[in-house]
């Protein structure tokens, strides 16, 4: 007996010494330990694209780990949603954009559920989409594209970062609440949408404001409008959709990072954190509201909280006007 008790007594001692070793070894303590991965769903030259690198230039030194970009463009920005979504690296995370998570999944049928296998960490920002026309188009303003597109149904071609993004998504608006016949042609992101708009093989768009301001300051298309309630500091003299008389067309493309589902809370904590530092930095934010964005810090559960009303609020909107993509 006292040879069990004493078996026992050094088994106890053997396991409580473990403890201290355990707790260390619990997931994420060590995060990261090797370079991140933040994935994005558009070419490079697009807004999310812009989004992403604005943050990830500041964050990797803060985690003391390189971060590399990279771009998956296609399917509405759900390419680098899915991929993200079925990592088990510890180590990649996306910049999701209210495409991917809000809109696609009423649209398309996809290999993952956003709502399941991805959780929504740091808010990042919002941009206006912004009606932009090619400089060849003789529309100076929104009643007189209306008046255009009326006269000639069906010969002025929208562009768009692919369907189910906001740029289809507010062109349908537009389409409904003007009662005009345009035509949607998508492409794998806005870099190679743009291109085309400022060549002239098709005529507007409702890209996303960091993907036009630069084009549009350089004088190679025309801004008409943007959809947001109000106008945007980066263009004081453009109205917006409601002050051109279209107030149903309402859209924001917003940005944040989304990590799997199974990623452990501390991870997602650290995350969370060390991203609003960087939203905080001053060179950061000036880097962002130069090119139209307006950041809004969130804690984790405000974001979450954000996304599912944003979920909704596409779906009802989505089944309302009944936009379905082919």
């Amino acid at each position: 007996m006292k040879t069990l008790l004493r078996t026992a007594a050094c088994l106890a001692l053997a396991g409580s010494a473990l403890v201290p070793s355990i707790t260390q070894a619990q997931p994420g303590a060590d995060w990261p330990n090797r370079p991140l991965r933040i994935e994005v769903g558009s070419a490079p030259g697009g807004g999310t694209d812009a989004m992403a690198r604005a943050v990830a230039d500041r964050l990797g030194p803060l985690l003391k780990q390189p971060i590399v970009v990279e771009n998956r463009p296609g399917v509405s920005n759900t390419i680098a949603a899915d991929f993200t979504a079925k990592s088990t690296d510890g180590h990649t995370l996306v910049m999701g954009v209210v495409t991917a998570h809000a809109i696609a999944p009423h649209l398309l049928k996809l290999g993952y559920d956003t709502n399941r296998d991805l959780v929504p960490v740091a808010y990042v920002g919002g941009v206006p989409n912004v009606l932009v026309v090619t400089n060849e188009l003789p529309a100076k303003n929104v009643q007189e594209l209306v008046a255009l597109a009326k006269k000639e149904p069906g010969k002025i071609n929208f562009a768009s970062s692919g369907a189910g993004s906001t740029q289809h998504i507010a062109a349908e608006m537009f389409r409904e609440a003007a009662g005009v016949d345009i035509v949607h042609v998508p492409y794998k992101g806005s870099g190679p949408a743009l291109m085309d708009l400022v060549g002239g093989q098709v005529q507007m768009s409702f890209d996303t404001m960091p993907s036009v301001i630069g084009q549009i300051k350089a004088g190679k298309m025309r801004p008409l409008a943007v959809t947001t309630a109000k106008r945007n500091p980066q263009l004081p003299n453009v109205p917006t959709m409601a002050e051109a008389g279209l107030p149903y067309v309402e859209v924001t493309a917003w940005y944040g990072l989304y990590m799997p589902a199974a990623t452990p809370k501390a991870v997602q904590a650290r995350v969370h954190d060390e991203v609003n530092r960087v939203l905080a930095m001053p060179e950061t934010r000036t880097r962002l509201e130069a090119v139209g964005a307006e950041i809004t810090p969130m804690t984790q559960a405000e974001f979450m909280a954000f996304n599912a009303a944003e979920f909704k609020r596409y779906g009802d909107l989505i089944r309302k006007a009944n936009i379905k993509v082919d």
